[in-house]
């Protein structure tokens, strides 16, 4: 569980992947469409851009909980972080400075959460396993063309699997140093303004801190007891607050939670008495403060962070953050086609995430994924009876730290009552995680190549194995990257048969209707003056966002009906097969005139009134 810091090759050889990715993102992002969701963020970002200049040109109006709503009751189901910098950042680069178009400052902000991964990756890879697995995590993360697409998006899942594999990486070195227990809390309060993922990362995150403090407090009765008030310390707090709760009731507790009540008294108190209780544990035992640092500021600034950052939450925070939980707690289901079955409503199959990705990550990096995890599941499981305890080395803690993480955002989506749509966006914070397994695996094998070959070749060196390798493993998935380009949606693995196999196998073909760029080109140029469109599955705010970015000529209209439009690209959706025949009837045809056809499977389909 020790948490060591980066050598100079290793700092350097981040910042290069970094910008190597950053680079890679924002050259291929204009080519990219503009998902469902992007749309009203691309909106509530010009919103709450606004409410910053109007907090500069009359703060006093701005700071009123009436201006403070009209800006950010736009898209108040999310947290307000990324959609803040996704407004700077186009106030900024393209109506202050005119360097970017509307859409690429816009995503910005995106693209360089998104390079924090592969950075991020090789750190924690290189320090646990050397910096070959370190490497082959990092290059294969944005090389899944899934990955890649989303790492494109003014969206929230891929800057949470960023913040995520950070909050990680903070605790583990946070065992080793101070500071490190302090950023890890910061960095939560960052991740939990970013998406409500990271509301599960303490659950995750707390037993190994736990442990880590118990074994460092063994033989040591001061610091034992300094662990027992701490734990205690949370204990009471959470008791107190269930009591008042009960006492309250809900309504109640909530009009209640006020600036001077018992409740924030509460959480003043379990703030003040954490740095009590670890300032006494550090003069026991600074290895067990350490532990716990992380712990305490999670529930300290994690919080307060969340609170600062979003306005909205600033005259009512408790009925506000209320609504904004019991929101996601029972969130809407979307169709989603499923090994030929059209899924509308829970219960949803055990095995649809494991299944998924498997169908959605390119086999060659798929299979060392699992076989990584296997195996380190299975060194766990034979070093526990004595009998087979002396096969293979006991996992570290910090080896059981990965391997959880690499199945936690998985599991959470896998159970049977959790909306299961979106690819495989919403279990991205597994995919780092599964990557640094994946090039364990993948090193362990060529150091034993290399061993068998140095029998002959005594001075061969381990990249003479690794470099191709890597290569040979890396290359279907930088294929089907191309290939698929910009169309991330409609990618499927060797496993699915490539996106005609999926298509046989009853797959969700593509999603978020960004693959309509493929046929905006032919709409631009044959769609007659003035032409009624209906871009089905395209939002109005996308619509017009095409117009903006110069994607769509500015004459054409936007219809919401087949009935009403001269020309129809119609997304191929399997719950959505009736349209298709609606626009039949309507347009006395059943010819289209162009498509998108991703190895001859339908994607975008185009009517043409006669």
């Amino acid at each position: 569980m020790r948490g060591r810091a980066p050598t100079r090759d290793e700092r350097r050889i981040a910042w290069a992947l970094a910008i190597l990715a950053f680079v890679a993102l924002f050259l291929t992002e204009p080519a990219v469409g503009f998902v469902r969701d992007e749309g009203i963020y691309f909106v509530a970002a010009e919103s709450y851009a606004g409410w910053f200049q109007q907090l500069f040109r009359s703060p006093a109006t701005a700071l009123t909980d009436a201006a403070i709503v009209r800006a950010y009751d736009v898209n108040h189901e999310h947290p307000a972080l990324m959609k803040e910098l996704y407004g700077l950042s186009h106030l900024l680069f393209h109506k202050g400075l005119g360097w970017l178009r509307p859409a690429s400052a816009l995503r910005l902000p995106a693209l360089l959460m998104a390079a924090l991964v592969p950075a991020l990756t090789f750190l924690l890879g290189s320090a646990l396993y050397g910096r070959a697995v370190g490497l082959f995590a990092a290059l294969s993360f944005l090389l899944v063309p899934r990955h890649s697409f989303n790492a494109e998006l003014a969206a929230f899942d891929m800057p949470v699997a960023a913040m995520w594999l950070l909050v990680v990486y903070a605790f583990w070195r946070a065992m080793e140093e101070r500071r490190w227990g302090v950023l890890c809390g910061v960095a939560f309060g960052v991740a939990i303004a970013t998406k409500h993922n990271a509301l599960f990362m303490p659950f995750v995150l707390v037993p190994f801190a736990l442990w880590r403090a118990w074994k460092e407090s063994v033989g040591q009765p001061a610091a034992r007891e300094g662990l027992w008030r701490f734990v205690g310390l949370f204990a009471a707090v959470s008791l107190l607050y269930g009591l008042l709760f009960v006492a309250l009731g809900p309504e109640k507790f909530q009009r209640k939670f006020l600036l001077l009540s018992p409740h924030v008294l509460l959480f003043v108190g379990l703030a003040a008495g954490a740095y009590w209780v670890l300032g006494e544990l550090r003069r026991a035992s600074e290895p067990t403060a350490r532990a716990l640092t992380p712990v305490a500021t999670m529930a300290v600034f994690g919080p307060v962070l969340f609170y600062l950052h979003w306005p909205y939450l600033w005259h009512h925070p408790v009925e506000r953050v209320a609504w904004y939980l019991a929101f996601h707690a029972k969130h809407e289901h979307y169709a989603w086609f499923y090994l030929g079955d059209l899924m509308r409503a829970p219960p949803f199959p055990w095995s649809y995430v494991v299944v998924k990705t498997a169908l959605t990550v390119p086999t060659s990096l798929f299979v060392p994924m699992v076989t990584g995890w296997l195996a380190l599941v299975g060194r766990g499981l034979l070093s526990l009876p004595a009998r087979t305890r002396a096969w293979v080395s006991r996992p570290s803690m910090v080896e059981v730290l990965v391997a959880v993480n690499a199945v936690a955002s998985i599991l959470i989506i896998s159970h049977p009552q959790v909306p299961h749509f979106g690819g495989v966006k919403h279990w991205l914070p597994s995919m780092p995680f599964l990557g640094i397994l994946a090039g364990v695996a993948v090193t362990r094998g060529c150091a034993a190549v290399v061993e068998r070959l140095r029998v002959h070749r005594p001075t061969l060196p381990f990249a003479a194995v690794a470099a191709p390798v890597f290569a040979l493993l890396m290359a279907p998935a930088l294929i089907g990257l191309v290939r698929s380009f910009p169309y991330g949606t409609a990618f499927y693995s060797e496993l699915a048969g490539g996106i005609p196999g999926a298509a046989s196998l009853g797959m969700q073909r593509q999603f978020w209707s960004s693959h309509v760029t493929g046929v905006l080109p032919w709409i631009n140029e044959h769609a007659k003056p003035n032409s009624r469109v209906y871009l089905h599955e395209v939002t109005g705010h996308s619509f017009g966002h095409y117009q903006q970015n110069g994607m769509l000529r500015k004459d054409l209209r936007m219809v919401w009906s087949p009935a009403d439009a001269d020309l129809v690209a119609y997304q191929y959706h399997q719950e959505f097969r009736e349209h298709e025949m609606n626009i039949w009837q309507a347009f006395g045809t059943r010819t289209p005139v162009t498509g998108l056809y991703l190895d001859e499977t339908p994607q975008i389909i185009v009517y043409q009134r006669p």
